[in-house]
Protein backbone atom coordinates (compact mmCIF):
# COMPACT_ATOMS: atom_id res chain seq x y z
CA UNK A 1 0.00 0.00 0.00
CA UNK A 2 1.54 3.21 -1.10
CA UNK A 3 1.44 6.18 0.99
CA UNK A 4 -1.41 8.29 -0.74
CA UNK A 5 -3.98 5.55 -0.52
CA UNK A 6 -6.42 5.95 2.03
CA UNK A 7 -7.84 3.03 4.26
CA UNK A 8 -11.27 2.68 4.85
CA UNK A 9 -12.63 2.26 8.19
CA UNK A 10 -15.28 -0.75 9.02
CA UNK A 11 -18.39 0.61 9.46
CA UNK A 12 -19.73 -0.56 12.64
CA UNK A 13 -23.66 -0.56 13.68
CA UNK A 14 -24.44 -1.50 17.03
CA UNK A 15 -28.11 -2.24 18.06
CA UNK A 16 -29.08 -1.78 21.77
CA UNK A 17 -32.51 -2.91 22.59
CA UNK A 18 -34.10 -1.75 25.63
CA UNK A 19 -36.50 -3.13 26.96
CA UNK A 20 -39.08 -2.33 30.15
CA UNK A 21 -38.23 -3.57 33.40
CA UNK A 22 -40.58 -6.74 35.08
CA UNK A 23 -43.34 -5.73 36.73
CA UNK A 24 -44.10 -7.37 39.73
CA UNK A 25 -47.01 -8.00 42.22
CA UNK A 26 -46.95 -6.53 46.00
CA UNK A 27 -49.53 -8.87 47.69
CA UNK A 28 -50.74 -8.49 51.45
CA UNK A 29 -50.99 -11.87 53.42
CA UNK A 30 -53.85 -11.81 55.91
CA UNK A 31 -53.19 -12.82 59.73
CA UNK A 32 -54.82 -12.34 62.56
CA UNK A 33 -52.96 -9.93 64.23
CA UNK A 34 -52.36 -7.17 61.77
CA UNK A 35 -55.37 -4.60 62.20
CA UNK A 36 -57.16 -3.79 59.52
CA UNK A 37 -56.24 -0.07 60.31
CA UNK A 38 -52.64 -0.46 60.23
CA UNK A 39 -53.10 -1.76 56.47
CA UNK A 40 -55.27 0.98 55.78
CA UNK A 41 -52.45 3.62 56.81
CA UNK A 42 -49.77 1.27 54.77
CA UNK A 43 -52.09 2.15 51.67
CA UNK A 44 -52.30 5.37 52.12
CA UNK A 45 -49.13 6.52 52.93
CA UNK A 46 -46.61 4.05 51.17
CA UNK A 47 -49.12 3.28 47.91
CA UNK A 48 -50.70 7.09 48.19
CA UNK A 49 -53.96 5.27 47.77
CA UNK A 50 -57.50 7.24 48.74
CA UNK A 51 -59.00 6.19 51.31
CA UNK A 52 -61.73 4.25 49.39
CA UNK A 53 -59.55 2.40 47.53
CA UNK A 54 -57.55 1.47 50.88
CA UNK A 55 -60.78 0.40 52.60
CA UNK A 56 -61.59 -1.58 49.77
CA UNK A 57 -58.55 -3.72 48.97
CA UNK A 58 -57.86 -4.01 53.14
CA UNK A 59 -61.61 -5.22 52.87
CA UNK A 60 -60.40 -7.89 50.07
CA UNK A 61 -57.18 -9.21 52.09
CA UNK A 62 -59.14 -9.74 55.21
CA UNK A 63 -62.19 -11.51 53.32
CA UNK A 64 -59.54 -13.38 50.53
CA UNK A 65 -56.57 -14.04 52.63
CA UNK A 66 -54.71 -11.91 50.05
CA UNK A 67 -54.53 -8.80 47.94
CA UNK A 68 -52.40 -7.34 44.91
CA UNK A 69 -51.89 -3.00 46.41
CA UNK A 70 -49.99 -2.75 43.06
CA UNK A 71 -47.63 -4.15 40.30
CA UNK A 72 -44.56 -1.90 39.56
CA UNK A 73 -40.41 -2.64 38.49
CA UNK A 74 -39.05 -4.82 40.64
CA UNK A 75 -36.70 -2.51 42.30
CA UNK A 76 -40.02 -0.35 43.69
CA UNK A 77 -42.11 -3.03 44.72
CA UNK A 78 -39.22 -4.55 46.91
CA UNK A 79 -38.34 -1.14 48.27
CA UNK A 80 -42.06 -0.38 49.08
CA UNK A 81 -42.38 -4.39 50.87
CA UNK A 82 -39.51 -3.76 52.57
CA UNK A 83 -40.99 -0.27 53.76
CA UNK A 84 -44.21 -1.94 54.85
CA UNK A 85 -42.26 -4.71 56.57
CA UNK A 86 -40.31 -2.79 58.79
CA UNK A 87 -43.15 -0.28 59.84
CA UNK A 88 -45.16 -3.66 60.54
CA UNK A 89 -42.62 -5.08 62.27
CA UNK A 90 -42.01 -1.86 64.28
CA UNK A 91 -45.46 -1.66 65.67
CA UNK A 92 -45.64 -5.27 66.74
CA UNK A 93 -47.57 -6.56 63.68
CA UNK A 94 -46.60 -10.21 61.42
CA UNK A 95 -48.00 -8.21 58.23
CA UNK A 96 -46.28 -10.81 55.62
CA UNK A 97 -45.52 -9.10 52.02
CA UNK A 98 -44.72 -11.34 49.56
CA UNK A 99 -43.19 -9.91 45.75
CA UNK A 100 -44.01 -12.28 42.95
CA UNK A 101 -43.91 -11.62 39.29
CA UNK A 102 -46.73 -10.22 37.39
Amino acid sequence: MSDTQIREKPKTITEIKVTEPGRYKVIYMNDELTTMEFVVETLLDIFDYNPEDADGITLKIHEDGLAVVAVLPYEIAEQKGIEVTVLARSRGFPLQVKIEKE
